[in-house]
């Protein structure tokens, strides 16, 4: 992937300089010109195009915001009710990711969306252990988890 970008990011340096022209348009017309022609030979690299994983890093991305600001707004409507009724709990997730810096970010996104924070990583890195501030279903949150954040970055490094 990283081939793949920097071979792009050379053929848009080399159509500035054949236009002699140092503007970002002409290195954007460049870039666009160098994705094309990596489209063209993409059977001669091993790897996908790294587009598709930018794509899915985007993904990842929107869904952030979306679950925060959809936590936001749960978190918001428990604390205005007139009478509290939160059922915290301490749930193990059990994940499928296998690097560290994947494990890291599940967590990161799991600790900055409102109402979650992850206590402790297992010693193997196969289970994460999550408090979240009003839980109906253990399952569910689990799933919902899983579905979520792990899926979109197994998207993003596995892509």
């Amino acid at each position: 992937m990283a081939f793949q970008i920097l071979l792009n990011f050379f053929i848009a340096v080399i159509w500035m300089f054949m236009n002699s022209s140092l503007t970002a348009t002409t290195f954007i017309i460049g870039y666009l010109i160098g994705l094309i022609l990596i489209v063209i030979t993409r059977r001669f690299f091993q790897s996908k195009l790294y587009i598709w994983r930018l794509w899915a890093a985007i993904k990842l991305t929107l869904l952030f915001f979306k679950e925060l600001a959809l936590s936001n707004i749960s978190v918001l409507m428990l604390v205005i009710r007139p009478k509290l009724k939160l059922q915290p709990m301490i749930f193990a997730l059990p994940t499928e990711l296998e690097h560290d810096w994947e494990i890291t970010l599940l967590s990161s996104l799991i600790t900055l969306t409102p109402g979650t924070i992850v206590l402790h990583v297992s010693d193997d890195q196969r289970t994460l252990y999550i408090h979240a501030i009003d839980v109906d279903d253990v399952d569910e949150a689990i799933d919902s988890i899983k579905n979520s954040f792990e899926k979109a970055i197994m998207e993003v490094s596995r892509a």
